[in-house]
């Protein structure tokens, strides 16, 4: 499945192949991906990338969650996905990583909005979450362009790298919004 978001840009449902892109990518920018993705420091070898698509690609229907890779003129530049879904509620939440190279050019943001109409449209989801780091300003930026309310602080939500918790900003979209 392709969800196209303009003439450059497209979602594209994760592959099988695309695990050496993924791991490539977080490779070769640890410390910048590290600094807010807990998952890089357990990305060690191209079999740790190969183990999640995997796991991704091959889970039972009734636990599917759609991840897409973005990609720009057809090169993979990052994820994007639905995740922790409670479909009895209706409830999903996005998550979304960007290469480094690719920042300030309003992709995730144009990605985001596409991913919410297909979660509404085609899911049928009723509440979108997005979750960011309280000092991670370029990520908290895109709910705040598309709309979403501000919930409040999931104290201590994540744990990063190196045992350090940090905040949560919480944003949530409904259908009727």
């Amino acid at each position: 499945m392709t969800i196209q978001i303009d003439s450059s840009l497209e979602l594209r449902q994760l592959k099988l192949s695309d695990s050496t892109d993924i791991f490539n990518t977080i490779n070769s920018q640890r410390e910048y991906l590290g600094k807010w993705l807990p998952f890089v420091a357990y990305t060690q070898e191209l079999k740790d990338t190969e183990n999640f698509v995997n796991s991704v690609v091959n889970s039972p229907e009734e636990k599917f969650e759609y991840t897409f890779t973005i990609r720009k003129q057809n090169q993979f530049i990052g994820l994007i996905g639905l995740k922790d879904s409670d479909k009895t509620n209706r409830i999903t939440e996005i998550g979304y990583w960007l290469s480094e190279k690719f920042q300030k050019q309003g992709i995730v943001t144009k990605s985001v909005e596409k991913l919410c109409d297909f979660a509404f449209k085609e899911q049928r989801f009723n509440r979108i979450e997005i979750k960011c780091a309280v000092e991670n300003k370029p990520s908290s930026n895109i709910p705040k362009k598309l709309g979403f309310k501000f919930e409040g602080i999931e104290r201590d939500g994540e744990l990063l790298s190196e045992n350090i918790y940090t905040d949560l900003e919480i944003y949530s979209k409904l259908k009727s919004d």
